[in-house]
C-alpha cells in the first residue's frame, strides 16, 4: 500500500471520530436518526445495568455498538472522499506564500516602487515582477512578456508565455517568473485569489449541496419520517395485540430503533455526500476546477456541446497536403517556388510546405547568402509572405565577392587602390547581371491584387482550384513568381484521430455536437462532415455564439462550451457549463463556472463524462439502497412478529433462527454494506455510452436486482454465523 494512501486512510479514520460531533451529524438528517439511535441504545444499555431492562443487556450493547459503527462507517465514507482533496489542498497551500511585492506608483516607471507584502495588495494595485520572483497575486499583464512556471497550479513543468494584450494576459498568484519581466495589475483581494478558491473547493470547505442532492435528501428524509411513524406505531400495536391474543410480547425500544435503522434509506444517506465529493475530486484530478458542485451536475445533464474547431476537432496546425499547379506549370516548379518562399517561415504551415516539397521532389535548403535573399514576413494587412532574391546564384556570388573585395581593399597603396577600383567595377557589372526575382504566397484575393498590380494576368483556372480546395475544407494558398501565377498549395486541417468515434458515442447518449469556427461556411461544412459533428456555426462572432446558446436554451436544452478570450465572456456567462481556459483572460475565467488548468479545449468532452458518471453513480446507489430496504423488510418483519402471529412462520422462507438473530443480522448487514460500497461511491460506476433508456434498464437490472437479492443472501449467512456462535 502506498504511503500517500496510508496517510489518507489514517486521516479519514481520525476525521470519522471528529465528525461524531452533533453539529456535524445534524447536516445529514438520515444519518442523524442512526446517530440518535446509537445514543439512545447506549443509554438503554446503561439503564439495563441499573435494573431498568428494555431487553437483554448483551443484545442492547450489540445493537448500540453496531449503530455506532454504522455512523462511523458513514463518516469514513465522507472523510476518505475529502482526504483526497485535503492532500491536493496541502500542496496548493505550499504555493501560497506571503511574499514581498514591488508595488509601482505608475505603470510607466518600473524603477519607482515600494516593497509591500502580497497580503496587503488591493484590487487595482500595479506591481513589477522580474525573473526569479513569485507573482504575488492574481492579475492582468499590462506590460511585458515572460515565461511563467505554473506547475504549482497545473502540475505541468513546461513554462507558459504570459504577455500583455490578447488572450494570454492573466497570471495567477503563487506562480513564478522564470524569464524577463512583467507589469501586472492586481485583480483579486487577499483571500479571494484563484489559489484560495482552489484550496477551498478541493477541501470541500465551500462545497454546497446541489439542487439534485437537496431534492434527493428531501425524498430520503420523507421516507425516514414515514418509517419513523410506522416503527413508533408498532410499539403500542404489538402491546395491544399481544395482550389480545395472549401470545408473544411487545417490541422492545431497542428492537424498534434497530428496525427503524434497517428500514430507513441509510445506505444512500451515508454515501450521498461522498459521491458528490468524489465527483468533484475526479474533476480535480483531470486538472479542472469547478466553482460549484452544481456545475458538475449540469455537465451530466448537458445535451448540447459547442466545440471550437481548432485544437478540439482539428490538430490546430494546418499542413500542406498537395501542390496544384495551373496549366503550363509543372508541379515541381510550383513546389520549388513554394519551398523557397517558406524557408524562413517558422509557422507549422510554412514548415509543412518545405517538408512536402522535400518529400515529393527532394528539394532541399538553399544558400541564402548566395541568393542575397530578402524575406517578406506575413502581415495581417497584406495577407502574404514571400522572398526576393537574385535570379542566378553564380552571378549573385560573384557580385557579393566583388563587392566585399572593393570594401576591404586598402586605398593607401596606389596599386591596391587601382585593384579596389577594378573590383568595384566588377561588382557593379556582376550585380547588373543578377536580376531580382519575387515569389509571393498567400490568400487568393491578396495574391490576385499583387499579380494585377505587377501587370500580370489572373487565370480563371486558379479561381476554380481555390474554390475546389475550399469546398473540401482546405485552405488555399496561391503562389506567384514575378507577377505570374504558378498554382495553389492545399493546406488541410487535420481532424484528430478518434474524434468522429467520440462524437458517435456522444450521439448515442443524446448529446448534440456543434462545431464553432471562424472559417467560411463552405470550409466549415467540409470539416464538419469529416469530423462527424451534428451541426456547425461558421464565421462565428461573439454575438453569434451568444445567440446560438440562447436559442438552444429557449428550446429546453442545456449547453456546454469552452472559451479563453474576453470576447468569449458573454457566451461563457450564458452557457450552463462554461469551461474557461487557465491561459485565458481574467474576464473569461470570471464568466465561466469551471477553469481548465491545462487549457485543453478537448477537456469539455471529459468533463461531460465525469458529470454523467456522477449522476449515474448517485442514481445507481439510490436504486440499490431503496431495493435493499424492501428486501430487508421482507427478510426480517415476519420473524419479528411470528411470536404474536404464528401463521407468519410460513413467510420465514429464509429459516432465520430467531427474532434476535434476524434483527442482529439485518443491522450488521446494514453497516457492512456501507463499507462495501465506499469504493464504488469514490470510483463511480463505469461510464458507458448508452441511450438513457438502456442505461436505466441496465441500472435497474444490476443495482435494482442486486439490491433485492444481496440482503437475503447476506442476512442468511450472518444469521448462520451468529447461530454457530451461540446467539439465540
Amino acid at each position: 500500500m502506498k504511503p500517500a494512501l496510508n496517510n489518507q486512510i489514517k486521516d479519514a479514520l481520525k476525521q470519522s471520530f471528529i465528525k461524531l460531533a452533533p453539529q456535524t451529524q445534524i447536516k445529514n438528517p438520515v444519518m442523524l436518526v442512526v446517530y440518535l439511535g446509537a445514543v439512545l441504545t447506549t443509554l438503554l444499555f446503561f439503564l439495563s445495568l441499573a435494573g431498568f431492562r428494555d431487553a437483554n443487556p448483551g443484545f442492547i450493547l450489540a445493537i448500540a455498538l453496531i449503530l455506532w459503527f454504522t455512523v462511523l462507517f458513514a463518516n469514513f465514507a465522507e472523510a476518505i472522499a475529502e482526504s483526497r482533496g485535503r492532500a491536493q489542498a496541502d500542496s496548493l497551500r505550499s504555493a501560497r506564500q506571503d511574499v514581498k511585492a514591488k508595488k509601482l506608483v505608475s505603470a510607466g516607471d518600473p524603477s519607482n516602487y515600494s516593497e509591500v507584502l502580497s497580503s496587503s495588495l488591493k484590487k487595482g494595485d500595479i506591481v513589477y515582477v522580474v525573473a526569479g520572483e513569485q507573482i504575488p497575486m492574481d492579475g492582468e499583464v499590462i506590460d511585458g512578456a515572460a515565461s511563467v512556471d505554473e506547475s504549482a497550479i497545473t502540475g505541468e513543468s513546461a513554462p507558459v508565455i504570459r504577455e500583455s494584450g490578447g488572450d494570454r494576459s492573466a497570471v495567477t498568484g503563487g506562480t513564478f517568473l522564470i524569464s524577463d519581466w512583467l507589469i501586472v495589475k492586481i485583480t483579486a483581494e487577499a483571500g479571494e485569489s484563484f489559489l484560495d478558491k482552489m484550496i477551498a473547493m478541493v477541501e470541500g470547505a465551500s462545497r454546497k449541496k446541489t439542487p439534485n442532492e437537496i431534492a434527493l435528501q428531501i425524498l430520503l428524509v420523507t421516507l425516514t419520517v414515514i418509517f419513523l411513524v410506522v416503527t413508533a406505531t408498532l410499539l403500542p400495536f404489538t402491546h395491544f395485540v399481544s395482550g389480545l391474543v395472549g401470545s408473544g410480547a411487545m417490541l422492545s425500544f431497542t428492537v424498534a430503533i434497530a428496525l427503524l435503522v434497517c428500514l430507513a434509506p441509510t445506505t444512500i444517506g451515508a454515501l450521498l455526500s461522498s459521491i458528490g465529493i468524489a465527483g468533484m475530486s475526479r474533476l480535480n484530478q483531470a486538472n479542472v476546477l469547478a466553482m460549484s458542485g452544481r456545475a458538475i451536475e449540469a455537465a451530466g445533464d448537458v445535451d448540447v456541446l459547442l466545440l471550437d474547431k481548432t485544437g478540439t476537432i482539428t490538430l490546430g496546425n494546418r499542413q500542406a497536403s498537395e501542390f496544384l499547379p495551373i496549366s503550363g506549370v509543372s508541379e515541381e516548379e510550383l513546389a520549388d517556388a513554394a519551398q523557397l518562399s517558406s524557408i524562413a517561415d517558422e509557422t507549422a504551415e510554412g514548415r509543412s510546405i518545405a517538408v512536402l516539397a522535400k518529400q515529393r521532389f527532394d528539394i532541399r535548403g538553399r544558400d541564402m547568402a548566395a541568393l542575397n535573399a530578402e524575406f517578406i514576413e506575413f502581415s495581417a494587412k497584406t495577407r502574404m509572405s514571400g522572398i526576393d532574391y537574385n535570379a542566378d546564384p553564380a552571378e549573385a556570388t560573384e557580385a557579393a565577392e566583388a563587392t566585399e573585395a572593393a570594401e576591404t581593399a586598402e586605398t593607401a597603396d596606389p596599386a591596391e587602390a587601382a585593384e579596389a577600383a577594378e573590383a568595384t567595377e566588377a561588382a557593379e557589372a556582376a550585380d547588373s547581371k543578377g536580376q531580382r526575382e519575387e515569389i509571393r504566397k498567400g490568400a487568393g484575393d491578396a495574391v490576385k491584387q499583387y499579380v494585377l498590380q505587377k501587370g500580370g494576368q489572373w487565370p480563371q483556372e486558379c479561381d476554380q482550384i481555390v474554390k475546389g480546395v475550399a469546398e473540401v475544407g482546405g485552405t488555399p494558398l496561391v503562389v506567384a513568381r514575378n507577377g505570374r501565377v504558378l498554382g495553389v498549395i492545399h493546406l488541410k486541417d487535420i481532424v484528430k484521430n478518434g474524434v468522429k468515434e467520440r462524437f458517435d458515442d456522444m450521439r448515442k447518449i443524446g448529446i448534440r455536437t456543434i462545431m464553432i469556427t471562424g472559417d467560411n461556411p463552405m470550409t466549415a461544412a467540409a470539416i464538419a462532415a469529416e469530423a462527424g459533428v451534428d451541426d456547425f456555426l461558421a464565421e462565428a462572432t461573439p454575438e453569434a455564439k451568444l445567440k446560438l446558446i440562447r436559442e438552444y436554451q429557449s428550446s429546453g436544452h442545456l449547453v456546454a462550451m469552452t472559451g479563453d478570450g474576453t470576447n468569449d465572456a458573454p457566451a461563457l456567462a450564458q452557457a450552463d457549463v462554461a469551461v474557461a481556459m487557465n491561459s485565458g483572460t481574467q474576464a473569461a475565467k470570471e464568466a465561466g463556472n469551471m477553469v481548465d488548468l491545462d487549457s485543453s479545449p478537448t477537456k469539455l468532452i471529459d468533463i461531460v463524462r465525469i458529470g454523467k458518471q456522477l449522476l449515474m453513480t448517485r442514481g445507481a446507489l439510490t436504486t440499490f439502497s431503496v431495493t435493499n430496504d424492501v428486501a430487508k423488510y421482507f427478510a426480517i418483519i415476519p420473524v419479528l412478529f411470528f411470536g404474536i402471529f404464528p401463521q407468519l412462520t410460513v413467510l420465514n422462507f429464509m429459516h432465520l433462527t430467531s427474532s434476535t438473530t434476524a434483527i442482529l443480522s439485518a443491522i450488521i448487514y446494514n453497516a457492512l454494506i456501507i463499507i462495501a460500497l465506499i469504493p464504488l461511491a469514490l470510483r463511480g460506476v463505469k461510464y458507458r455510452e448508452l441511450p438513457a433508456g438502456k442505461m436505466l434498464a441496465r441500472n435497474l437490472l444490476v443495482f435494482g436486482l442486486g439490491g433485492l437479492v444481496s440482503p437475503f443472501i447476506a442476512i442468511k449467512l450472518i444469521d448462520l454465523i451468529l447461530t454457530l456462535c451461540g446467539v439465540k
